[in-house]
């Protein structure tokens, strides 16, 4: 007995050991599977950004909570599926060593418990497609709607933005409801199966102990295997009852897989070809930028050749930016061709070649110097002190005792508009590429400051192409030509 007794512990030890063991290698291969994907899946809608036509936040949600959404399907429901399968049938075979009728009785009752889990699984799928869409509709509406909020404020909208946003609150805890509703309802069916089948094994092993069997059966158990097979008897089931609780995991994370391979599917972009060789002429013919929802932009013809400097010129919202933003990748091409020299180009496939200063100037939290070097992260001090001159920096640099040391915050405290575009200019400068993409580079800059940045675009231009966007009748008058749009 205190044999039995020893074994039975060390047996209850070793298999909590093993459980833990195998909790931590599926978290494990989640966070591997997750990996992998978010490799995949997120340079895809980097690219993509300016043609998914959804809101930012459901970019944001498929990227961050659809992913971590795979946790437990990776993690919990894949290892379980495979135990599932083989668990039962080892605990059978075991327990028909000492009961073949109690063996041929559990797995028997599989039959209903199998249908009872698909039928579930089918009703929580449907739930949890809808609940990942849902979720996804109401990142996006809230994170777009915080972008929005100073425009919202402006013009009193806060009721209407509050009841859009309550509206989509609501809607995911109806969906939330309804898979929880479905969840704890097919667990609560399989419990009853699984304690039916279980009950049938005690019943009957009672009965044939006590002889009082209604039916002859080719078997007369004793106590220590009656015993052995009612002890195994919930094992049987313990592996499906596992499968069948993270059942729903299983459905949410097909629901975030589908949901992921919609949004690769729309945001693959062409494959890029090889990086190009240096040329000396880019150029667009009959190119229009769709945005979606009838908003098309274009035809767009103009080449700009190394030697120019061409002034982009056109109405507000003419497409001048648009056009800029083509010959990055920054906008969908939906019709006609670019070409960079002889070779046909994918918009954004030349920008190691290309210089750009745009009108929103992206600034990270670090020094001057850290900010402009984003263009070229080898580059020397002095070739960052250099380009910063170029672009008209040198007042700044003076009244400021730290020079190219002072510190920016990502909303770029303390700069002018004039200051932040003169920031850009010099990362174009820095970059010291055969093309410059220029948008409105002498806006918010005093007539003094802007005459030394058209100068400076002059002098570049012996060597570059440099194609700017701009209103301004100075930097018009210094061009080689000018190319009206709109």
């Amino acid at each position: 007995m205190p044999s039995a007794v020893a074994g039975m512990a060390a047996a209850t030890v070793l298999r909590a050991a093993l459980q833990a063991r195998a909790e931590a290698a599926g978290h494990v291969a989640a966070n591997l599977a997750k990996q992998r994907l978010r490799r995949s899946l997120f340079p895809k809608l980097l690219l993509s950004r300016a043609r998914a036509r959804r809101l930012l936040g459901e970019e944001i949600s498929t990227a961050v909570d659809q992913v971590a959404d795979l946790t437990g399907y990776y993690g919990r429901f894949q290892p379980l599926r495979l135990a599932a399968v083989a668990t039962p049938l080892a605990v059978a075979g075991l327990i028909a060593l000492a009961s073949p009728i109690s063996a041929a009785i559990l797995v028997m009752t599989l039959l209903p418990f199998a249908l009872g889990l698909a039928l579930a699984g089918g009703a929580v799928r449907r739930a949890a497609d809808a609940q990942v869409a849902a979720l996804s509709r109401l990142s996006g509406l809230f994170v777009d709607r915080i972008r929005a909020l100073p425009i919202i404020l402006a013009f009193g909208a806060e009721d209407r933005v509050t009841r859009q946003v309550d509206a989509a609150v609501r809607d995911v805890a109806d969906r939330t409801y309804a898979v929880l509703r479905i969840a704890f309802l097919s667990s609560g069916t399989l419990e009853f199966f699984s304690a039916i089948s279980v009950a049938l094994v005690a019943v009957y092993c009672g009965f044939n102990l006590l002889g009082l069997l209604p039916f002859p059966v080719p078997e007369q158990l004793d106590l220590p295997r009656a015993f052995f097979a009612l002890a195994l008897a919930p094992e049987f089931y313990l592996p499906l009852r596992r499968l069948a609780a993270a059942y729903h995991e299983k459905q949410l994370g097909e629901a975030a897989l589908a949901a992921i391979g919609e949004r690769e599917s729309h945001a693959t972009a062409p494959d890029a070809p090889p990086r190009l060789q240096p040329f000396d002429r880019i150029a667009v013919a009959g190119a229009s930028i769709d945005y979606g929802g009838g908003r098309t932009v274009g035809p767009f013809d103009l080449s700009v050749a190394r030697g120019e400097l061409v002034a982009l010129t056109g109405p507000t919202g003419s497409g001048k930016t648009s056009l800029l933003h083509l010959l990055v990748g920054l906008a969908p091409l939906s019709a006609g061709t670019l070409s960079a020299g002889a070779e046909p180009l994918v918009p954004g496939a030349a920008n190691q070649q290309i210089g750009w200063a745009g009108q929103h100037v992206v600034l990270l939290p670090g020094t001057l110097a850290e900010n402009i070097a984003l263009a070229e992260p080898g580059a020397s001090r002095e070739a960052v002190a250099a380009a910063a001159a170029r672009a008209g920096l040198a007042p700044l640099l003076a009244a400021r005792p730290d020079g190219l040391d002072i510190w920016i915050d990502s909303r770029g405290s303390g700069l002018s508009g004039g200051e932040r575009r003169r920031i850009a200019l010099a990362r174009a400068l820095l970059a010291d590429r055969p093309v410059l993409l220029l948008d409105e580079p002498t806006a918010d800059l005093d007539s003094e400051t802007a005459a030394s940045i058209i100068a400076v675009l002059r002098e570049l231009a012996g060597t570059r192409a440099i194609l700017a966007a701009t209103h301004d009748p100075a930097l018009i008058a210094a061009a080689s030509r000018k190319v009206a749009i709109g």
